[in-house]
């Protein structure tokens, strides 16, 4: 895992990175999320009667049922060339209650990595015209196109609690150089200028108004206590149920709800000792989180992993980094997680592949039933990951793991990806 930063707001640098803040700012000009600006390339009029007609309706109330219900308000995608992730979209519809008419089948690329033109042609705008059409999403769809071949919209709102990924959808997009923003030189970091990324990074966006496809945007979610603010409320938060076979996806369902409806015993494991103090800094924060929710468990501080040897009893929780592959006592034959654990593993292409029972660690993890896990399908660069601590501070007051995940990630339109219920709910709130 790398770090970056900017020297100067230009160019990247192997030094801690002081100059995130100017990174953030840098990119909520460029892609001004908040601001809704649109790119000035191919400007699109939309009546303003029309506007204000469809914001109105959206502010006085929506139609039909569940709107404070998230369970009423998750939408499953499912790829409709491949019939288990049907069934896999209607198992967890049926495990928790969630309607099956907010089921999109779609016929969808079967491969795990594809490029930028068949995810804007067969992911993107399929999916995004369904909620349209659906009034999951609310506002108003142009004829006209962005210099990427995406349609022109003009939203206002979604009615989206989370968008569930079902395994069969694909998971990464490959860097294309020709549609690389056109920029000054300096405008985008060199270790920045890339369009590689997550599919969910790019699906998290579709009810926003549409930006560059270089580099991150800044999440509105990151750290956000109290009142959602309007830039958040248009995220889509995306989780998914995915893993190297159909039993292992439909596992993290049941994993789950075993989770809720046992509670979490077990211990930690937290391997420290990585290449940077900063990622440390978060693992020690994240034993602090837990040892305050009353868990016991073991600490790594050396530059090695846990051995294979070493003792791991009932690991309801484990964080640590920077092994590419999965190691240590998860090697050891017949490993299973405890219902409901929740296991991240620093590294950079901890997602890589998803259909691996060794490869990275996202996929190793779902193999071996931990209920749900984040990861990289691409380089993010340090700064850009899921923070540990975040995620147990935001699980252990009572947030699901859609929410936790969102309010401990820096960034979107990069390369992360959530793993597992997004309804799961380990610590219920208190009352």
């Amino acid at each position: 895992m790398k770090r970056f930063s900017l020297k100067g707001g230009r160019n990247p640098s192997p030094v801690p990175a002081k100059g995130f803040a100017c990174a953030w700012q840098a990119a909520r000009k460029r892609h001004s999320i908040i601001a809704r600006t649109r790119p000035e390339s191919a400007p699109v009029y939309f009546p303003r009667t029309i506007l204000f007609a469809v914001s109105a309706c959206f502010c006085l109330g929506e139609v039909g049922p569940g709107r404070d219900d998230p369970v009423a308000r998750v939408v499953i995608l499912a790829n409709v060339r491949q019939p288990e992730s049907v069934e896999l979209a209607r198992f967890y519809a049926a495990q928790r209650g969630v309607p099956e008419a907010n089921i999109v089948a779609l016929p969808l690329p079967e491969d795990e990595s594809i490029t930028w033109r068949r995810f804007i042609d067969q992911v993107w705008q399929p999916v995004q015209d369904e909620l349209y059409r659906r009034g999951w999403i609310q506002g108003v769809a142009g004829d006209l196109l962005d210099r990427y071949g995406r349609r022109r919209c003009a939203p206002t709102g979604h009615r989206i609690s989370y968008l569930v990924v079902c395994r069969g959808v694909p998971l990464r997009i490959y860097n294309d150089p020709v549609l690389l923003e056109v920029a000054p030189v300096g405008k985008v970091p060199d270790a920045l200028n890339k369009n590689e990324g997550a599919v969910d990074g790019e699906l998290c966006r579709l009810a926003m108004p549409l930006g560059e496809i270089t580099g991150w945007i800044p999440n509105p979610c990151f750290r956000q206590d109290g009142s959602a603010n309007l830039a958040s409320e248009e995220v889509v938060k995306v989780s998914r149920l995915d893993g190297p076979t159909w039993e292992s996806a439909h596992r993290l369902v049941t994993s789950a709800l075993a989770g809720e409806r046992q509670g979490l015993h077990g211990r930690y494991y937290v391997d420290e000792g990585g290449r940077d103090k900063e990622g440390d800094k978060w693992l020690e924060g994240a034993v602090a989180e837990l040892q305050g929710l009353g868990f016991e468990g073991d600490t790594e501080t050396t530059a090695m992993t846990f051995a294979p040897t070493a003792p791991f009893d009932l690991p309801i929780f484990y964080f640590g980094w920077y092994e590419r592959d999965l190691n240590g006592p998860f090697s050891r034959e017949g490993f299973a997680f405890p219902p409901g654990a929740v296991a991240v593993h620093i590294h950079s292409y901890s997602a890589q592949t998803l259909r691996s029972t060794v490869a990275g660690w996202c996929g190793p993890f779902v193999a071996r039933g931990v209920a749900a896990t984040v990861g990289n399908v691409f380089e993010p660069y340090l700064e850009y990951t899921h923070r540990p601590d975040l995620l147990v501070h935001a699980l252990g007051r009572g947030e699901r793991f859609g929410d936790a995940a969102y309010y401990s990630l820096p960034v979107l339109s990069w390369q992360a990806v959530a793993i597992g219920d997004p309804l799961y709910q380990p610590f219920k709130r208190k009352q």
